[in-house]
């Protein structure tokens, strides 16, 4: 346990930014997981749309500091390659 006045402030400080960070990527990847839905379910407006919201998303994780530049380019890279087939095939 934190004995002095700093160490006691960075805790409460973490433990904001935990909480910050979860609600974050909840945010990721129910935004993916609502892309992956419509996409299944054959709607293809609908699955452009939530693509769309969640490259925004991610983006919007990145600038937070939340998820790492390159994870973000992955993740953006692979709906859009799911997508793009979906519509070609």
């Amino acid at each position: 346990m934190a004995h002095t006045k700093s160490a006691k402030k960075r805790i409460k400080i973490i433990e904001k930014r935990t909480l910050r960070n979860k609600a974050i990527k909840s945010r990721v990847k129910t935004a993916i997981k609502k892309f992956e839905k419509a996409l299944a379910g054959g709607a293809l407006e609908e699955a452009k749309e939530n693509l769309r919201q969640a490259l925004r998303i991610i983006d919007k994780a990145v600038t937070k500091g939340v998820l790492h530049r390159n994870t973000a380019a992955r993740k953006k890279s692979r709906l859009q390659q799911r997508f793009n087939r979906a519509v070609a095939g």
